[in-house]
């Protein structure tokens, strides 16, 4: 099947130049100019990623990715900003976006993106890919089948959680740095910075801990990195 992708944004010229370079690359593409058409077409419609625009008419970039958050879309999505400043990629982050790309920007760039993230869509990284089922205290990981539970019920992730959260617990109680976590999910050569795998493990803590701001399993080793544990209430039962 072909890959299928919706382009947003408000500027026709861009539309136009995405979409005939995406089609090169034999992607199936939609493309919408406002918010409320994106949310229309991504609602109604299954797509393998979302170029989504920041600046946008009516609905913006951001609150159509919390809405499709916010309605379990994991759908991946990469923002388009012509803004360069450190908060909003950081909102976006915080908001489900799984990665971003700041106008202008070249064709090349952006497609090196792209298939970086349709890579990690089809299957984890090397590292994650040992076909295991691992369990973790509540948390059970289908590493091969890309599903998660805690406590038997299905935790609803996007591919990066995914793959954070897998690495993670096939190493528990261990100390990973945030350099090793972003060599491992997003590749040495993946242009991105460690505050990423920051963003991936808000987003974990507030599917996995009962109080995120009191994390009791995803623990922050303050100057190392992150450490997945196990609370000794529940290694007691």
């Amino acid at each position: 099947m072909t890959t299928r992708i919706l382009v947003v944004d408000d500027e026709s010229t861009i539309r136009t130049l995405i979409e005939y370079n995406l089609s090169q690359e034999g992607f199936t593409v939609d493309t919408a100019e406002d918010g409320d058409e994106a949310l229309q077409k991504a609602e109604g419609q299954d797509y393998d990623l979302i170029l989504l625009d920041l600046m946008l008419p009516g609905k913006d970039g951001l609150a159509v990715t919390k809405t499709l958050r916010q309605e379990k879309n994991a759908t991946p999505i990469i923002m388009l900003t012509a803004k360069d400043s450190e908060t909003d990629k950081i909102v976006g982050l915080e908001l489900g976006a799984d990665d971003y790309v700041t106008k202008p920007f070249s064709v090349k760039e952006l497609l090196a993106r792209i298939h970086a993230v349709l890579r990690r869509m089809e299957a984890p990284t090397e590292a994650l890919a040992t076909g295991r089922v691992v369990t973790f205290g509540p948390l059970t990981v289908d590493i091969d089948g890309l599903q998660a539970s805690l406590r038997g019920a299905p935790l609803t992730l996007t591919p990066k959680e995914f793959d954070v959260l897998a690495y993670l617990v096939q190493r528990p109680n261990r100390v990973i740095s945030r350099e090793h976590i972003l060599d491992a999910v997003w590749g040495v050569d993946y242009p991105t910075e460690t505050r990423t795998v920051d963003m991936q493990i808000s987003h974990l803590r507030e599917k996995i801990e009962a109080n995120p701001k009191e994390p009791q399993y995803l623990q922050t080793i303050r100057g190392f990195g992150y450490k997945l544990t196990q609370p000794t209430s529940e290694v007691s039962k």
